[in-house]
C-alpha cells in the first residue's frame, strides 16, 4: 500500500515513525461519457455564458456566493493565508473512551503502520489502547484542510479516522416522536424480538449486489463485443485549450520540456 503520508504519532515524550496509508477503496464502477455519433470522450468545459465562449485558466477566478449573482472575490493570496501548515506529527492532546465518541462524528478512515526503528512503540501503543478501550484525539492536516481526528487501535493495529466538527452535525432534536407513550410490554414484546434476531456483526454476509451484477455485465461484453474506438483530437489553429484538463497536461508537457 502506498504511503500518503509519512510522519511521527506523538504525546507525552513518545514519537512513533508512522505512515498513513488508505483503508478503504470505493467500489463504485464509473464510466465515461461519449459523443453517441463518434465515440469521441465528453470534456466539461469552464463556459462563460454571457460572452458564450471557453474561458481559460488565466481568466477565472474564486467567488464565494453571498446572494443571487452577487459574490465575494477571493483570491489566491487569500486562500493561502488561511491554508495550515502541512502536518509533519500527529499530536495526540488527549485519549478519551471509544464509547463517547458517536459514531456520527465519524468521517474517513485510514491504516497506521510503522515505519522501520518504530514497530516496538507501535505495538506497545496499540496494546495498551486496546486493552484499555481509549483513542487519541488529534488534529491533522490532510491535503489541505485540518481535521480532528481519533487514533483507535484493533487486533494490535491503530488506525486513523478523520472527524466531522461539531458545528457539521445537524441537531436532531426534532426527530423523535415527541407525543407518544410506549407501554412495557411493546418494549418486552420489541426487546424479545430484536434479541432473537441478534447475531455477530459479519461485513462479508453484505456484498455490494449491483456491482457484482454490473461486473458480470462488463466482463461478457468484453468477451463478445469490439471496443468502440474514439477518434483521433488534433488541436485546431487559433483556439484555446479544450477544458482545464488541457491545460494543464499542456503546462506540465512545458515544464518537462524545460527541464
Amino acid at each position: 500500500m502506498q504511503a500518503i503520508w509519512s510522519g511521527t504519532i506523538s504525546f507525552s515524550l513518545v514519537a512513533i515513525p508512522v505512515q498513513l496509508v488508505k483503508a478503504v477503496e470505493p467500489g463504485r464502477i464509473s464510466f465515461r461519457m461519449l459523443h453517441r455519433s463518434d465515440y469521441a470522450p465528453l470534456a466539461r468545459k469552464m463556459l462563460c455564458p454571457q460572452e458564450d465562449r471557453i474561458v481559460p485558466a488565466d481568466e477565472i477566478i474564486r467567488g464565494y456566493e453571498i446572494g443571487p449573482d452577487k459574490y465575494i472575490v477571493v483570491t489566491d493570496e487569500e486562500l493561502e493565508s488561511v491554508t495550515p501548515e502541512r502536518s509533519r506529527t500527529i499530536e495526540i492532546v488527549e485519549f478519551v473512551d471509544i464509547r463517547d465518541i458517536d459514531s456520527i462524528y465519524y468521517d474517513q478512515p485510514y491504516y497506521l503502520v510503522p515505519s522501520k526503528g518504530g514497530e516496538k512503540a507501535y505495538r506497545l501503543l496499540a496494546e495498551v489502547m486496546g486493552r484499555t478501550n481509549r483513542a487519541g484525539l488529534a488534529k491533522f492536516v490532510l491535503g489541505e484542510r485540518e481535521y480532528p481526528v481519533a487514533i483507535m487501535s484493533a487486533d494490535g493495529a491503530l488506525s486513523l479516522i478523520t472527524l466531522h466538527y461539531s458545528e457539521e452535525i445537524l441537531a436532531d432534536d426534532s426527530l423523535a416522536p415527541k407525543n407518544s407513550s410506549v407501554e412495557p410490554a411493546e418494549i418486552d414484546r420489541m426487546k424479545k424480538t430484536i434479541m432473537a434476531m441478534s447475531a455477530d456483526f459479519k461485513p462479508q454476509k453484505y456484498a455490494d449486489e449491483r456491482r457484482k451484477k454490473m461486473v458480470a455485465v462488463l466482463e461478457k461484453k468484453i468477451k463478445e463485443e469490439a471496443p468502440v474506438e474514439a477518434p483521433e483530437i488534433g488541436e485546431t489553429e487559433g483556439e484555446g485549450p479544450i477544458d482545464l484538463v488541457a491545460i494543464l497536461q499542456e503546462s506540465m508537457r512545458k515544464v518537462k520540456e524545460n527541464k
